[in-house]
């Protein structure tokens, strides 16, 4: 689930779609804005996988808790360290 396995793509292990939500987040950005981006990108992409709202959310979840993105005042945003 977080990383690759046999039976699930690495476009879809959670330690990947984390690392993408990290590229988008050149700004600080709403979770909404977020999942459009990350929504788009993939529909764009010449082999898309998709990724469902539980999937984000739990990438999200995976990120916050490594420390690698704060919530503040609605917005999502990398952090300094």
């Amino acid at each position: 689930m977080i990383l690759p396995t046999k039976h699930l793509r690495p476009e879809r292990a959670l330690l990947t779609v984390g690392a993408e939500l990290l590229s988008y987040l050149h700004e600080p950005m709403t979770v909404s804005r977020l999942w459009d981006e990350l929504r788009n990108a993939r529909a764009q992409s010449a082999d898309p996988a998709p990724v469902n709202y539980d999937w984000f959310i739990l990438a999200l979840d995976l990120l916050f808790t490594v420390g690698a993105i704060e919530f503040d005042r609605g917005l999502i945003r990398k952090t300094s360290s």
